[in-house]
């Protein structure tokens, strides 16, 4: 069953297009700096990268064991493939919202020395 914090969540995710910052309104402007922050602190969470390093090992411990080349071998290590990819892709994304917060601020400091 969802959650209704999941709900939200889901309605309060980001969806504003970065690449013009002049077209933003100032509360979409604190919703990508905002975004980009806890984004930040997950990064800089020292326990958080030592579990996504861990799963990552685990993942990879998994795909070097499959042994063979049957149908099943292949269909696990596509699987475990798509896990670490997923993985990079979470880790990605959160880089990417730091990426546009630290823009968003840069922007915007230029455009108060305008």
């Amino acid at each position: 069953m969802i959650e209704h914090e999941v709900v939200e969540a889901y309605n309060r995710r980001l969806t504003v297009d970065t690449s013009n910052i002049k077209n933003l309104t100032p509360s979409q402007r604190d919703a990508v700096k905002h975004y980009g922050s806890l984004a930040e602190a997950l990064i800089s969470n020292k326990d958080l990268a030592m579990f996504v390093h861990h799963f990552r090992f685990e993942i990879n411990d998994a795909l070097v064991s499959v042994v063979g080349h049957s149908a099943e071998a292949n269909a696990e290590r596509i699987a475990l493939a798509n896990q670490l990819a997923g993985i990079d892709a979470f880790v990605n994304s959160l880089k990417r919202a730091v990426y546009k917060k630290n823009k968003m601020l840069t922007a915007e400091k230029n455009l108060d020395n305008i």
